[in-house]
């Protein structure tokens, strides 16, 4: 199984940034905190273990762990007790061993726009942890016909884009599976978005709150591609959170060992932070781009797993002023994908403190997707969602730190925390 590597060299006194960061901590340094531990998040595997864990004979673990499941990933059930076809006894074994927690919500905001920013803080997995808990964020933005909650998959990041606020945070530890799929299930606590009574396999997919999942928060989701794809396996389940792969995208800065196994073990919708068409460029903004460079990466998406008209590839495009967003970077990119089912996705750069960058001009904007639209290309320009609780893209950090007529028709409301929808066109979208 290819592994990604850390880059772990520390750069020498005025050199390049670091391509990567250095966890604090790796899981397998400390022993797991004391305490029940909660089922919320598990896969079925997961949940068969713990139920087996308790007693239950094998034979009979399977058929207990669908009720769980059930109750777990339909019903959004808080207590045991609210599992009306599982047996008292059993009941009773289930909360004297586990329990049903959530990450605490330590704060939620809510922008003028109604996008959501909750920062939840995970239970204690060592003595890095302080027993506080590490803290990440996740965001939801409502659209038109669509709810996209966008989560994290590392608390702060393995990279070092200098465009990004995360980018500036220290890497404390991967996300388990269980912690990024419970990033979901407070979405649906806070909305409301659970089936309701009598329901057996979920609700109407067009009646829900939350239709989309992007990895696009805090972390480098191919860094944690294990937990990723576990994490996908769950919220895809059509006997639970039940959200079609078409509608989960993953979005990497560029791991591409990694990117074959991502297509082929998570069938997900991929997207690549792209954000500058030159090598000398990118690995300035995007430093693993010295690791992977542009030909690298070009190469392994052309050679993507299941790639067509139908599932094209999204390449995120951070409008920067007078950096990338030339009338000849335009045209580079078109000559880049080429050949490429590909959609381009522009996003107006969202400030953050200590940035040392300013967005482009709308004019500028609506330049550069003229060019790219004329080339055969979707480049819709996407609105800005929760620049008022630093929920947009490139904003998020959490607390432990502190067009023209023919470009407006492809303007469609966007994902604040990348500036990103998944499957946003209609002949993208599952039925």
């Amino acid at each position: 199984m290819a592994t990604a590597s850390f880059d772990t060299a520390r750069p020498a006194p005025g050199a390049a940034p670091a391509i990567e960061k250095i966890p604090e901590f790796r899981p397998e340094a400390e022993p797991a905190p004391a305490g029940r531990p909660s089922l919320v998040g598990l896969t079925r595997a997961g949940l068969k273990e713990r139920i087996a864990a308790i007693g239950v004979p094998e034979r009979e673990s399977r058929m207990r762990a669908g009720q769980v499941w059930h109750w777990l990933y339909v019903r959004g059930a808080t207590a045991f007790d609210q599992m009306t076809n599982v047996g008292k006894g059993l009941k009773a074994e289930l909360a004297a061993a586990y329990t049903l927690d959530r990450p605490e919500i330590v704060t939620e905001q809510v922008s003028r726009d109604g996008t959501r920013k909750w920062l939840l803080r995970m239970p204690p997995t060592g003595r890095h942890d302080h027993n506080r808990g590490a803290e990440i964020e996740c965001v939801y933005i409502p659209g038109r016909g669509r709810g996209t909650l966008c989560v994290s998959s590392q608390v702060g990041c393995t990279l070092t884009c200098s465009f990004c606020h995360t980018g500036t945070q220290r890497l404390v530890r991967n996300l388990s599976a269980a912690e990024i799929t419970a990033q979901l299930v407070v979405a649906r606590d806070r909305l409301g978005d659970w089936a309701v009574p009598g329901a057996t396999n979920g609700v109407d997919e067009s009646r829900r709150a939350v239709t989309n999942i992007v990895f696009m928060g805090m972390g480098e989701p191919l860094y944690n591609l294990d937990n990723v794809v576990d994490a996908v396996g769950v919220m895809a389940d059509q006997e639970g959170l039940g959200l079609s792969r078409r509608r989960i995208t993953v979005s990497t800065s560029g791991v591409v060992p990694q990117m074959r196994r991502l297509g082929e073990e998570a069938h997900a919708m991929l997207a690549i932070s792209l954000h500058a068409v030159r090598d000398d460029l990118r690995d300035t903004q995007v430093p693993m781009n010295r690791k992977y460079p542009l030909a690298e990466l070009i190469a392994a998406c052309r050679a993507y797993p299941g790639l067509n008209n139908a599932r094209r590839i999204t390449f995120e495009y951070v409008m920067l002023k007078g950096v990338n967003d030339s009338d000849a970077d335009a045209r580079e990119l078109v000559r880049l994908l080429k050949g490429i089912p590909a959609k381009i996705n522009l996003i107006p750069f969202n400030p953050w403190p200590g940035s040392a960058y300013a967005c482009s001009d709308w004019e500028r904007i609506e330049r550069f997707a003229e060019i790219v639209y004329e080339a055969g290309y979707a480049s819709p320009v996407r609105t800005p969602r929760g620049r008022d609780i630093l929920a947009a893209c490139g904003q998020l950090k959490s607390e432990t730190e502190k067009l023209r007529a023919r470009a407006r028709m492809m303007l469609e409301e966007g994902l604040g925390a990348e500036g990103f929808y998944a499957a946003a066109d209609e002949d993208d979208a599952e039925g």
